[in-house]
């Protein structure tokens, strides 16, 4: 098993950079799974704890700087927002977790409703968890991934604000997660090393998610 991201050709990239040049819009934002939109588009799906960087970091893939909102203000996402991108894919920002304030029946609920959607949504190809490289899977990640690996879906690991931290920290943040998810059956062997702020591993980012189109 790696933890080097896939290797993808100088076409592959070009072509995910051509689709991601298209026009990216807000859908729907989903509190109830029977808002779900009936669709036929393949979807990909962002996932992580509170304030990982998951609305920038879709804010970066989709080069649209106030598409997702961010927030400084933990657990502000509170429902499934969907995005469609060129006709071609959703992109889905789920609500963050593991915030302190949430209460217990809340969290309770967010599990619930995600386990549903993520159990029988035949159109989610892949669900990309943010983890952030400064911290490194925490207990709370864990119960995710185990949810994940329960539901049956595929998710890759994409660490975020990688330019936060040193590269060595990153080599030992990297060869932690890798033993990690060698634990987890649905975890994808590849794992991506972002910064949204300094566009570093978007690239790579776009060609995964246009390889499952």
């Amino acid at each position: 098993m790696s933890f080097e991201p896939a290797v993808f050709s100088t076409e592959q990239l070009q072509a995910a950079q051509s689709l991601f040049s298209k026009a990216c819009n807000f859908v729907i934002s989903v509190a109830k799974l029977e808002q779900l939109p009936v669709s036929e588009l393949p979807e990909v799906a962002f996932v992580g704890r509170s304030n990982v960087g998951k609305s920038s970091l879709i804010n970066a893939v989709t080069a649209q700087k106030g598409l997702a909102k961010t927030s400084n203000t933990p657990g502000r996402t509170q429902q499934l927002n969907y995005f469609n991108l060129a006709d071609k894919i959703h992109l889905v920002d789920l609500p963050g977790y593991g915030f302190a304030q949430a209460p217990e029946a809340l969290v309770k609920q967010w599990q619930k409703m995600i386990f549903t959607y993520l159990q029988g949504r035949v159109e989610l190809k892949r669900v990309f968890m943010l983890i952030d490289s400064r911290h490194g899977i925490k207990k709370v990640d864990e119960e995710i991934m185990t949810m994940l690996d329960a539901a049956a879906v595929t998710y890759q690991i994409v660490l975020t604000k990688t330019d936060k931290i040193s590269e060595v920290a990153l080599s030992k943040v990297l060869k932690n997660t890798q033993e990690t998810i060698k634990t987890h059956g649905a975890a994808y062997v590849n794992i991506l090393a972002t910064s949204s702020e300094k566009n570093r591993g978007i690239d790579i980012v776009r060609a995964e998610i246009a390889s499952l189109i």
